[in-house]
């Protein structure tokens, strides 16, 4: 059972402030690189993101009557196999725990559990919105957002909430938080409407450092049809062979990878 903190649950009932175009942080930006350009379904409305050890990216894509599971050729961003969610679904963030992928909802409180070959096995029930979702593999724990300033800790077996810390820079909640990523004993996350990367100590919810990204929608060439109110910002996978990030976009032609300097405790 989640239990919600008060400033979570006023920030519910007002309707969670909108990032204003990056604002001055406390934490300081950490220097990255772009290391190359690959092809992304301009198609996929980008909810979650992870990497596999196998050249493979897991992909969860939102919308009602849209919303997908997919796993793609990392290179090519093809297809290999896709599991499209029932109609009254809205795919959001998606991780690999072991043996299984965990997929949330937003709405519907509903979590759906698959193998990793995306057959269904099983479901489960969560209080509250569902947006980012990422295995922390140190910790045997998943780790989710729910658009508040608050980071859930979920037990892997029940799906029962196990704690939570509020998202601080400086002191001053960041609210929002979306698509999330852990690695090397830091959470990531995106900030809705945001072009910036948190990046969180989880056991005090700091914010030590940012990553801006604001240069890489420069690298996209917006069609007629483009909405920058949802075409934001949203993906993060961590290859640990590498080192490297994946990021990308909701909408977005091109999945970037990225060497982020000095990353890390």
């Amino acid at each position: 059972m989640r239990i919600v903190p008060a400033l979570a649950l006023l920030v519910a009932a007002a309707g969670a402030p909108v990032a204003a175009d990056d604002p001055p942080a406390a934490a300081p930006l950490l220097h990255w690189r772009l290391v190359r350009e690959l092809p992304h379904d301009r198609a996929a409305f980008t909810e979650g993101l992870v990497v596999d050890g196998k050249g493979r990216l897991l992909e969860s894509s939102g919308g009602y009557g849209r919303s997908t599971l997919a796993w793609r050729d990392l290179a090519s961003g093809r297809v290999l196999k896709q599991v499209a969610l029932e109609a009254r679904y809205f795919g959001e963030g998606a991780a690999v725990a072991g043996d299984r992928i965990v997929q949330l909802t937003w709405k519907e409180g509903t979590g759906l559990v698959y193998d990793l070959n995306l057959k269904p096995t099983g479901q489960f029930h969560f209080n509250g919105d569902g947006w980012g979702l990422a295995w922390d593999g140190e910790h045997k724990r998943l780790v989710e957002s729910d658009g508040t300033d608050v980071l859930y800790f979920m037990d892997p077996g029940s799906y029962e909430d196990t704690g939570h810390v509020s998202v601080r820079d400086g002191g001053e909640p960041v609210y929002q938080l979306n698509e999330l990523e852990v690695a090397k004993e830091r959470i990531l996350a995106n900030v809705w409407h945001s072009d910036r990367i948190a990046v969180i100590a989880p056991d005090t919810g700091a914010v030590l450092n940012w990553i801006d990204l604001a240069a890489l929608e420069q690298k996209i060439v917006k069609t007629p049809d483009w909405d920058p109110s949802d075409n934001v910002l949203n993906g993060i996978a961590y290859d640990a062979r590498s080192g490297h990030f994946y990021v990308t976009g909701k909408r977005w032609p091109k999945l970037f990878e990225i060497a982020v300097e000095r990353f890390g405790p």
